[in-house]
Parts: structure tokens; C-alpha cells; sequence
């Protein structure tokens, strides 16, 4: 272990550490309870024995800063003094202290205590890798949870979660909320043609496109289902809505997946229909969702592999 001694005679410093050093542990030194504190921050121990009378600051003083300042820690600590009645180890327990030995202590009672800590600390460091790798799997189990398996894109629920959270946040901020919905273009014929594995490999792509098109942090792009896709963009203005939604249609097209039973063009494309709230004007995900459905629908009656935006009103 890697252990704090602390305590104002040099006498006993000069006899306590070889003994510390004979058990197997490496030893810092402090002689007082500042000189402690500033030691425990720097060396980081994994047990700390402290004398409980010394200048400067005392031992129960020191301690009771220890579990203050670092209170995430359970470091023990071991009290060493000259006096042996209970209302000093009460004082001892209550400072934060874990136990409390009378000096002088023999090398076998010292040896006998700092391996019962020990052990003490190798359990909480068991239970801390658990909880460590518990909290990993719940990250996982999450981010599983709100994935789409194919496109590894935000699936249908994170969306909906994520579009009404922005929506909700665009309320007190008095920001603009986009959304853009995309279809893949005859897109059944393209399965129907092609393959389900190549059906497949075709919507994975299309995802890294449209992905590439949303570079701020905050937008999402999620597969909405099947072969449509979402991208909520938050403060976002229609012409910028448009913009990005254009520039995910040609991402699209620059793919060359070649479609030859699509009448919109020689290779894959897509359909996008773009939505904005109305400044100033609070609107429902669903109305959102709605108006951009609505426009996505004009671009496929359009000729498809297009994009048609409107700015959404509350019903």
C-alpha cells in the first residue's frame, strides 16, 4: 500500500517508517496535519496513519478535512496517540478516523491493522470496478436502446424524444426548430430488383450521406422507418433547413448507387420535405411532423428527387 504517516516527533517518524517500509509499503511523511493534507492530494495513499496531537493542525482536524474535501474517497484512516481512554477514540470516529491505536504499537499489532484495511480497501476496489462496469453496460444498454441496428443512425424512439426535447427547449429560447423528412426513392422496386442484403447496404450508405450533410453537434439524424429518414435540426432557419437538406440529397446522388427501375433517376436519390415553426409560435412535434410528412409528400408528386419546404403552423 501506499501509505501516509503523519506526525510531528522526527523520533517516531525515524522509527515508524523502516518498520511501514519492512512490511512491504512505500511511506510518505508528514508533520502536521497541513503538511498531511497537502501530501494527500499529491500522493494520493491508500491508507493514512496519523498521529492525533501536533501543531499547526491536529490530527482530527486533518482528518475531518480529508472526508470533507474528499468525499468520494474512503481512504482509511488510523489514529496513533499516547492517550488511551474512550473519549479519544469516540473523538477519533467521529473525526472520520477508521481506528485508533496507542503508541508505542508493536510491529505485529500495526502489520495486523494496516492488512485488515487493506483488505477492507481491496473489497471497495472490487465494488468500484462493479460499479464502474455496471455503469458501462447501462451506457451500452442505452445507447443499444436508441440506435437503429442497421444504419447505427438515432432510431424512431430517440427521435421522438429528441424532437420534442428541442421543440420544448425552442419555447424558452425563442429559437427555430427544422425538420426534415427523406424517403428513398422507389426504394421497394430497388429491393425488389437488387436483394434485401443489397437493400441493406444501399439504406446504410444513404445513412452515412445524410449524416455527413449535419455537421453542427446538435443535429440528429435518425431513421424515421423502413427506408425514411429524419434530421432534426435546432436553431435553424428555413433557408439553412433547405440548405442542409439539399446538401443531404446530393451527398445521396454523389453515391452512384445505380437504381434502374427508379423513375427519378439513374441512381438512388431521395425525396425531402422540410419543415420550420413559425417564429415566435409554439407548435407540437406532431404538427411538425405533420407539415414536413406533407411537403415530403409534394416532392415525391413533384417527380421526386427534389426538396419542398414550408413554414409550419400551429393547428
Amino acid at each position: 500500500m501506499k501509505i501516509l504517516l503523519v506526525d510531528d516527533s522526527p523520533t517516531i517518524l525515524a522509527a515508524t517508517k523502516p518498520l511501514l517500509v519492512k512490511m512491504g509499503h512505500a511511506v510518505a511523511t508528514a508533520e502536521n496535519g497541513e503538511e498531511a493534507l497537502r501530501s494527500y492530494k499529491r500522493d494520493c495513499p491508500n491508507l493514512v496513519l496519523m498521529d492525533v496531537n501536533m501543531p499547526v493542525m491536529d490530527g482530527y482536524a486533518a482528518a475531518q478535512r480529508i472526508r470533507s474535501e474528499y468525499p468520494m474517497d474512503w481512504v482509511p484512516i488510523i489514529f496513533l496517540s499516547g492517550a488511551d481512554d474512550e473519549q479519544h477514540l469516540e473523538l477519533g470516529i467521529q473525526a472520520g478516523g477508521d481506528d485508533y491505536l496507542i503508541k508505542p504499537c508493536s510491529y505485529v499489532v500495526l502489520d495486523a491493522k494496516i492488512r485488515a484495511m487493506q483488505r477492507i480497501d481491496e473489497m471497495r476496489q472490487r465494488q468500484l470496478q462493479m460499479s464502474a462496469e455496471l455503469l458501462s453496460a447501462n451506457k451500452q444498454l442505452e445507447l443499444i436502446a436508441s440506435q437503429d441496428g442497421l444504419t447505427d443512425l438515432a432510431n424512431r424512439r430517440h427521435f421522438d424524444v429528441y424532437l420534442a426535447t428541442e421543440l420544448a427547449r425552442s419555447r424558452r429560447s425563442k429559437q427555430i426548430v427544422a425538420l426534415v423528412l427523406c424517403d428513398v426513392d422507389f426504394f421497394k422496386l430497388y429491393n425488389d430488383h437488387y436483394g434485401h442484403p443489397a437493400g441493406d447496404e444501399c439504406l446504410k450508405r444513404v445513412a452515412v450521406a445524410l449524416q455527413s450533410a449535419c455537421r453542427r453537434p446538435a443535429d440528429l439524424v435518425a431513421r424515421y422507418g423502413g427506408e425514411e429518414f429524419a434530421l432534426v435540426l435546432p436553431e435553424t432557419e428555413m433557408s439553412g433547413a433547405v440548405q442542409v437538406a439539399e446538401t443531404a440529397r446530393k451527398a445521396v446522388e454523389q453515391l452512384k448507387i445505380a437504381h434502374e427501375h427508379s423513375n427519378a433517376a439513374a441512381h438512388v436519390s431521395i425525396s425531402a420535405g422540410v419543415a420550420a415553426q413559425l417564429p415566435g409560435l409554439t407548435i407540437a412535434a406532431e404538427q411538425l411532423i405533420m407539415a414536413a410528412d406533407e411537403m415530403l409528400y409534394q416532392a415525391k408528386h413533384l417527380g421526386r428527387n427534389r426538396v419542398v419546404a414550408v413554414q409550419a403552423k400551429p393547428a
